[in-house]
């Protein structure tokens, strides 16, 4: 017995080790990786104008032209008198909207060729901070899916997801990573998905029809290595699974490079559809481009949401898929 509760304390002792070791490189990793978020955020700030959009505020956007239906009360009559028409005085809409964001932490995430500048995962995760960065000086909520705390706001915020991000601990199952939690989110939210999604469609179809209402907005970045698009590889190659112990050995792997390449093509466009189907967005993003050439695009697609569901319409939240997948 005492050799037991000796064993036992050694081995707490030990665990406590790992534990601390872990919780010390978690340290050091975040302010370096905070300040490269913060850097292609500022970047993308001095590029582009703020997610502004008329409605219930007091701070004063813009005046355009009368039109009729609109509000007596509206119109700016002293600047009117200065003008040959009337004017109607619009201000800026001022109340914070949630963004649940969700970054796929699964094995594949890890893959850089050498054409590559970051492995998925490293981009995907500056992506999503510098994204909260964004939203968080832009006065909005940032939210964790699949995290049990409540969405917050301010710099504190932005450290707390930048923790959840390093930190694999807690998950019972990492295959369930690659995919978006079965979550329910708020009406009038925002979603915001970064994964390669190279599983099954049929699987994202299925967590997407759950996740996706109306009344929620949706934005869906894949990012790849370029070598996943064009299988760059020459003569006798060995392929691995990073999720499995799969492999594949080839003669000549350039032989490959063109079914390939038309079968991610056509993988890449299943996922658009979903997107599409679903009223959200979809964009690509390669590791060999800059992250703020993305958060950019992707910026501008949220500023761009009300618009596009007004195209489309409030019940474009449904997708179905056939057995050819069209």
């Amino acid at each position: 017995m005492a050799i037991s509760s000796e064993n036992t304390q050694k081995n707490h002792k030990e665990a406590g080790y790992r534990w601390r070791e872990k919780a010390e490189h978690l340290a050091s990793s975040l302010p370096p990786l905070l300040a490269q978020a913060d850097r292609v955020a500022h970047t993308v700030i001095q590029g582009m104008h703020g997610r502004r959009r008329t409605g219930v505020g007091e701070a004063f956007w813009q005046f355009r032209h009368y039109q009729p239906g609109d509000m007596s009360n509206r119109i700016d009559w002293r600047k009117s008198a200065r003008s040959d028409t009337l004017l109607i005085r619009e201000n800026e809409w001022e109340a914070a909207n949630t963004v649940w964001l969700w970054c796929d932490r699964s094995a594949s995430m890890g893959f850089q060729s050498s054409l590559a500048t970051s492995t998925k995962a490293d981009r995907a995760i500056l992506l999503t901070l510098a994204l909260s960065v964004l939203l968080v000086r832009g006065g909005e909520r940032i939210g964790v899916l699949d995290q049990d705390l409540p969405p917050a706001t301010g710099q504190r915020a932005i450290r707390r997801l930048a923790t959840l991000l390093l930190n694999n601990e807690g998950v019972e199952d990492p295959s369930l990573l690659s995919l978006p939690p079965r979550s329910e989110m708020p009406r009038f939210s925002t979603a915001v998905f970064f994964s390669d999604f190279l599983e099954p469609v049929e699987q994202l179809v299925e967590r997407l029809s759950i996740l996706a209402t109306p009344d929620v907005s949706g934005h869906l970045v894949q990012i790849l290595d370029p070598a996943e698009e064009t299988l760059p590889y020459f003569g006798r190659t060995e392929f691995s699974g990073m999720e499995d112990d799969t492999r594949l050995t080839v003669g000549k792997a350039q032989s490959l490079a063109g079914e390939f390449a038309d079968r991610m093509a056509e993988h890449r466009a299943r996922i658009a559809d979903i997107a599409t189907r679903l009223g959200w967005t979809y964009s690509l993003h390669r590791t060999d481009e800059t992250a703020q050439s993305a958060l950019l695009k992707l910026y501008g697609l949220l500023g761009d949401y009300t618009a596009l569901r007004n195209v489309l319409g409030s019940g474009a939240a449904h997708i179905s898929t056939t057995a050819d997948g069209q």
